[in-house]
Formats: C-alpha cells, structure tokens, sequence
C-alpha cells in the first residue's frame, strides 16, 4: 500500500522538479535578450520571430538525425498543436511585446502574475482539477511575492496605467496560460520534442502573418550570435522541453503556479549579470514565491488523472 500511495507523490516531486529547472532557463533569456537588443537593430517582435523560427529549425533537424518517428503525429491532434503555437506562442508574444511597450514591464509582469488564476480557474472546467485550498493559498503567495520582487513596492516607481495597455497585459496572462491548458491535453501522446516542433512552426508562421511579411533583418551580427545561441538552446529549447516534460507529471494549474519561480530567478540573475537591483522587498518576494511551490508540492490531495 505505501508504494501504491507514494508513486503519485514521486511522479508530482518529479513533476514539481521539472518545471522549476524550466525557469531557471527561462529566466536566462532577459539575460541573452539584453545583450542581443543591446547590439542590433532587432525590435521585440522581429526577435521573437527570428528565435521561434531558429528553434523550429533546429529541433526539426535534430529529431529528422535522431528520431524521425517523432516527426509524425495524429491528424487529430494537428488542431490542438496549432492552436497551442499559434495561441500560447504567436498571439503570447506579439500580446506581451505590446503591453510592455505600453505600461512598461514592471506593471507587466505584475499582471502576467495573473495567469495560475486563469489556468487553475480554466482547468476546473476542462480536465475537472479540483481547487484546492492549497492551490489558492499558494496562488496568494506567489502573486504577492511577484508584485514585491518585480520592484514595485519600495522603489518609489509609479504605474503607467493605461486601460488598454492592462487590457491588453491581462489578455497576454490568459495566452501564457494557454500552454499549460494545451500542452496538458497533449502531453501524454508525444515526446516534448514532437510537441515543440509543431508549436514553434505555428508560432513562427501566426508572427510572420503580425508582421505582414515584412521582416527584421536576421540577427548575422557576429557579436550577438552566441547570445542568440543562448537564447534558442537554453531558454527557450530546454525550457519549454523541461515544463512540457513536467505537464506530463502534473496537473496543469500546479504546473503554471510552480512556473511563477521564473520571476524569482530572473531577477536573481539580472542581479548578477545585469547589475540590476535587489532590495530587501524583493527577498521577502523570493520567499513568498518558493513558499507557493512548497505548499503545491507537498498538497497531498489525489494527484489528477491526466497529471
């Protein structure tokens, strides 16, 4: 009886595991992307189309050497795949890239914040995940915490409020959720390989219809090349491999509270290579956030079926 009951609490540490490694990946690219924008003429949405295409490629050509099986999935699936690329990674970016633009990151992030709320909520009604106390207390955490370390609080900065702007944040939060809600109805039938393939390729093409098929130029530049590399490899091919990974061991809404770690990281990162500030607020922020983890990982209610 106590390996019947432990096997669900190992699969969910996995789980848990998987999508915290994901944001320390993620949370690299605000370093690459620093650099990269630093160096080129690239704008927001010129960059996320040359990354999107450049990670289709490359994961293309890595699984036709490796494992050409894995390019074949089921006509069945094809919307799903379709709708998770152009959904959760197309409209996402050109969404995100906007509302920075607008109210600036800082009230963005805050916002983006938003997006547990929306999947636990969106995850009820389609996979039937129950909303559990331990869910809530740590969607309060790690909001909290988000807000303090995004550097709001004791900054002295002011919001740049502007309706449309937060509109536009809050529908780039329920796009972000998306891939949890998508990639959990089909993570269980493909390797994270094939899945991020397909998603990338429909991502790729929703960007270059935004952008009217007038393109950036492609970032040659030798001085950001490994930066780019960087960014293609590290934050975005093993990070969304690592959480596509961790969605096939964890409910959906457990897996986009874990994932709220990304801010946690990437401002410990932008502290040591950037420079950039960090205050007592945004340590208490830290602690809050892993708190949230902590209470997910260890809710010992039954672990859902299609986790």
């Amino acid at each position: 009886m106590a390996k019947r009951k432990s096997a669900p609490l190992t699969a969910q540490f996995k789980g848990i595991a998987l999508v915290v490694l994901a944001t320390v990946f993620w949370s690299s690219s605000g370093i690459f992307i620093s650099f990269i924008m630093e160096e080129s003429d690239l704008s927001a949405v010129g960059l996320a189309f040359w990354r999107d295409l450049t990670t289709f490629l490359v994961l293309l050509l890595g699984i036709s050497v490796t494992n050409p099986k894995r390019l074949r999935v089921k006509k069945c699936d094809l919307p799903w795949l379709a709708a998770m690329g152009a959904i959760s990674i197309g409209i996402f970016h050109i969404l995100w890239n906007n509302a920075v633009v607008m109210i600036g990151a800082s009230l963005a992030t805050v916002i983006q914040c938003n997006a547990p709320i929306f999947v636990t909520v969106m995850a009820y009604f389609v996979f039937k995940e129950t909303i559990t106390s331990h869910k809530l207390a740590a969607i309060a955490l790690a909001v909290v915490g988000t807000i303090l370390v995004s550097g709001l609080v004791g900054n002295g900065g002011e919001w740049k409020i502007i309706p449309v702007g937060v509109l536009i944040a809050l529908g780039s939060a329920v796009m972000y959720g998306t891939f949890s809600l998508f990639g959990k109805k089909i993570s269980s039938n493909y390797s994270p390989w094939t899945i991020l393939l397909y998603v990338f390729g429909f991502g790729t093409i929703a960007l270059f219809l935004y952008q009217l098929g007038t393109l950036d130029p492609w970032p040659s530049s030798p001085a950001i090349i490994p930066w780019f590399a960087g960014l293609v490899l590290i934050s975005t091919i093993a990070g969304f491999a690592s959480y596509t990974a961790g969605l096939q061991k964890l409910p959906a809404s457990a897996a986009s509270i874990t994932a709220m770690t990304e801010i946690l990281f990437a401002s410990v990162m932008a502290y040591i290579f950037l420079g950039e500030r960090l205050d007592v607020w945004q340590i208490l922020g830290a602690i809050l956030i892993i708190s949230g983890v902590a209470i997910v990982s260890l809710d010992k209610n039954k672990v859902n079926h299609n986790a």
